[in-house]
């Protein structure tokens, strides 16, 4: 078969799967292992030689170890020290030897159950970023101790490949001689050297040129010109390109390097999970369903149990430990590299790897789903305990102005009525932002805008204005829905977050609205037009006819929202009426 055909079938099948798996929640990991699967011997196939591609695809891993070393600086790996030797170190180390023995229960050897151990020990960083990116817990407890825990395995994952190499004397293999131990350590001195007194300055000479594709080129050429070098050493090409990341790491065009490499990296560690998804043997689960079904469980609920139990040994509350370790139980990417390894050296044999890959894939699948299960379970047990919040007590003192949420938006009301003596009354749902105001000495009650009782007690029957500054949309607009139903009286001034916003508050007859970034930019729009040589008061003219355009397209687009070729003509219209009214205004610059 020529290389067109199969490029054609690796990439139309990735174009179709993965987007699906991602907008399904199971992550684009789990879309080209399935691609390669359906393509591979043990479905249709299509591809009967895995090993076509395999070295191919190995370029994905080198560029993504590249990538890891150009993210790993000195002093952001300083300053995480703790939990990265804390939580990272205790993590791989009580998991490497809890699935260890466990492993050696079955009957392989010491090095062979550490070696197979500390590979299931390691998470899909994949995975678990992109879940931790999703549910918006990044900058959470669990979500930057798990985040610690990847780098750490991402770290020391790259000399355990370099050392597995080695493993194969056991069986065989070439052992480490001191002359390579001499030649890698004088590689890296030299590499030190050379990416302190020779990349930089040459990378410095391309990106004066400012050519896109020498750069590229450049770059390409030091990975895989160090990635070879380590080859040819007996060591793994994927170590002299870590290296090579971590040497530029502090270099000004660090992130230049990142973006022009990205697009490859992705490419081929696609390419690299589809020959990984290929050598998945589904035969063995047809077979032995239960058996593979069983140690797929056994392996999360112990690696699971060994997070959560290492992170409150480290002083991690219960709830923050239990998240994360539902987030990182499943197998990752360096597990499946690592077996390829094993298997190339025949460190394992070729049916445990099978059974391997097919174990940290189904862990992968169903890593997803027991969140989804767990949440689904956390969200009962909330219902049942959920009661009904403890608002303040208002005192009643009539004021004829209430602001709705009190936050950057509602305080600069605030602070105008308090300067000119003005009472009223603020409304506010977060906790924390109230204790922050009470500080100042700001008085705010703790309330919801949307529940008509206590709206009564703030006064909204007598009040005269309502100024509704709900940061939230959704709560914005189920307020609004409230006070214009149980208090049609009542004047609203509102604050809308965007267009949208905008639209849906119109919806419920509200028409003094105000979006919060519009008249900002379009004041900060008039001094551009200074800056640029216009007169200030031909800058006003035109920002003020601006304002006055858009707020009527605002109208306008308000009416025909639902009907989109509509809506798209009348914008466009309105686009080049805005270009005729503004160019026939007399320039005087």
């Amino acid at each position: 078969m020529d290389l067109i055909t199969p490029a054609l079938i690796y990439l139309s099948l990735s174009a179709l799967l993965v987007p699906l798996f991602h907008k399904l929640g199971l992550g684009s990991v789990l879309g080209y292992l399935t691609a390669g699967f359906i393509i591979g011997p043990h479905a249709l196939g299509v591809i009967k030689d895995v090993n076509s591609v395999s070295g191919f695809a190995e370029f994905g891993v080198v560029f993504l170890l590249f990538i890891i070393g150009l993210e790993l600086q000195p002093k952001k790996l300083w300053s995480m020290r703790k939990d990265l030797i804390g939580f990272g170190g205790l993590q791989i180390l009580a998991c490497t030897l809890g699935l260890g023995l466990i492993v050696k229960f079955f009957g392989f050897s010491w090095t062979q159950s550490m070696v197979i151990g500390f590979a299931l020990s390691l998470s899909s960083t994949a995975f678990a970023m992109q879940t931790l990116i999703e549910r918006k817990q990044l900058q959470t407890v669990p979500g930057k101790t798990a985040f610690a825990i990847l780098l750490m395995q991402d770290i020391i994952a790259i000399p355990a490949l370099a050392l597995i190499p080695l493993l194969g004397g056991e069986v065989g293999g070439s052992n480490l001689t001191r002359w390579t131990a001499l030649w890698f350590i004088g590689t890296v001195i030299v590499l030190v050297l050379i990416s302190r007194y020779l990349m930089r300055p040459l990378l410095r000479m391309v990106a004066s040129i400012r050519n896109r594709e020498i750069f590229t080129a450049i770059t390409l050429a030091i990975v895989l010109g160090v990635s070879m070098w380590m080859h040819h050493l007996g060591l793994s090409m994927g170590l002299g390109a870590f290296l090579a990341g971590v040497l530029l790491a502090d270099s000004e065009y660090r992130h230049e390097l990142e973006v022009d490499l990205e697009p490859f990296k992705g490419l081929l560690m696609g390419l690299f999970f589809i020959s990984v998804g290929m050598s998945v043997n589904i035969s063995l689960l047809v077979a032995s369903p239960l058996l593979i079904l069983a140690l797929t469980g056994l392996y999360q609920v112990v690696k699971g149990f060994l997070i959560v139990a290492a992170a409150r040994v480290l002083g991690l509350e219960a709830d923050s430990s239990k998240c994360m370790g539902l987030t990182i139980a499943q197998g990752g990417e360096f597990a499946f590299v690592i077996f390829a390894s094993t298997l190339k050296i025949n460190f394992l044999p070729a049916e445990t790897v099978e059974m391997l890959v097919l174990i940290v894939t189904l862990s992968m699948v169903l890593s997803p789903i027991a969140l989804a299960f767990n949440e689904k379970i956390l969200a009962s047990l909330n219902n049942r305990k959920k009661k009904d919040p403890q608002y303040d007590e208002i005192e009643a003192k009539n004021n004829h102005v209430i602001i709705a949420g009190y936050g950057r938006f509602g305080q600069i009301c605030g602070r105008i009525l308090r300067s000119l003596g003005i009472p009223f009354t603020a409304l506010e749902l977060d906790p924390a932002q109230i204790e922050l105001l009470r500080k100042f000495g700001t008085k705010v009650y703790y309330g919801d805008a949307s529940r008509a009782e206590l709206l009564e007690k703030a006064g909204a029957a007598d009040a005269t204005l309502l100024i509704l500054a709900i940061d939230d949309v959704d709560s914005s607009i189920e307020a609004a829905k409230v006070i214009t139903e149980q208090f049609p009286k009542l004047k609203i001034l509102a604050r809308a977050r965007n267009r949208d916003h905008a639209f849906q508050l119109r919806d419920l007859g509200i028409s003094f609205i105000k979006r919060e970034t519009f008249d900002a930019a379009v004041e900060l729009s008039k001094e551009m037009l200074v800056e640029l040589g216009y007169k200030r008061d031909h800058a006003d003219r035109l920002t003020d006819k601006f304002k006055l355009h858009d707020e009527s397209m605002l109208i306008e687009q308000h009416l025909i929202r639902h009907d989109e070729k509509q809506m798209i003509s009348v914008s466009r219209q309105g686009a080049e009426q805005l270009t005729q009214v503004l160019n026939d205004d007399i320039v005087l610059k």
